[in-house]
């Protein structure tokens, strides 16, 4: 079986992207207890990876589960740094009841195009979701279209990790390529399916005396 070690090696000789010490902060950690065990969710960039505390305290395993849930190797620490690191996070979580773990555990989209003009798709397991510029940075409005067109409630993240992740989504994400006139989408057929997260609702006919 191939070591913790091991396998970021051959993944560093196949030219894994990897992090510098300023892009290796997590967003949150947070601590499911319940059932006679505790579990780990490192939230980072949209990902949640799931680690055991034993998991969590071998840099190496920690390492290894970001590169393979999050597609990125963290900036390795000295010994040292890393367990006071470790204890620092594990200290800093955020603790739940099991009860309460999410339906998100593993969410990650495939990559978010745009389309110009205040347009974007969020690609996610073989679907499309559309969004506008102001959809797409609203967490609530958010997480409300994933729910409804993909069926997953992404990860709940507060506000400045939100806005972080959702600004490295935006900033990597692809460019769809230009379309005849003919199949350009028009605002009207883009929002078509927007109502529930817009706010709109449409106000019923005066009755008449």
């Amino acid at each position: 079986m191939v070591t913790d070690t091991e396998f970021i090696r051959e993944s560093i000789s196949q030219g894994c992207v990897m992090l510098a010490d300023g892009e290796s902060f997590i967003d949150r950690l947070v601590k499911y207890v319940g059932n006679g065990r505790v579990r780990w969710h490192v939230e980072f960039r949209g990902h949640r990876i799931e680690l055991t505390t034993g998991q969590l305290k071998k840099q190496p395993t920690f390492r290894r589960k970001m590169l393979e849930q999050a597609g990125v190797l963290p900036a390795q620490r000295t010994g040292a740094n890393y367990r006071r690191w470790a204890i620092d996070l594990r200290k800093n979580a955020i603790e739940l009841p099991w009860r309460d773990r999410p339906v998100d555990a593993g969410f990650a989209v495939d990559r978010l195009v745009s389309h110009g003009s205040d347009r974007w798709i969020v690609e996610y397991q073989g679907k499309a979701i559309k969004f506008t510029t102001t959809k797409l940075r609203r967490q609530t409005s958010f997480r409300k279209r994933m729910l409804l067109k993909a069926k997953v409630l992404p990860p709940q993240l507060d506000p400045v990790a939100y806005r972080k992740w959702m600004d490295w989504l935006i900033r990597n994400a692809t460019v769809a390529a230009p379309q005849t006139s003919d199949a350009l989408m028009t605002e009207k057929s883009w929002l078509d399916d927007l109502p529930e997260l817009a706010g709109w609702q449409k106000e019923a006919p005066p009755e008449s005396d």
